[in-house]
């Protein structure tokens, strides 16, 4: 799954281990997100999304198509 949350983070200047004191997980869990490795549970989604106020479409992509 594609996302944009490497972007989203750089745009406030957080480092992985900052977001993922944000969302409560590890920051190799952020770095296995933004590198694709792992795709976040809907739960974390959603909590991602509230985070950067945008709507889960706007974050990740479905590579699917």
């Amino acid at each position: 799954m594609k996302n944009r949350l490497k972007v989203l983070r750089a745009e406030r200047d957080w480092s992985q281990a900052v977001l993922g004191d944000k969302l409560d997980v590890s920051r190799q869990t952020i770095n296995a997100i933004e590198t694709g490795r792992y795709d976040p549970s809907l739960p974390l989604a959603f909590k991602i999304a509230r985070l950067f106020e945008q709507a889960i479409e706007n974050i990740f992509e479905d590579e699917i198509q």
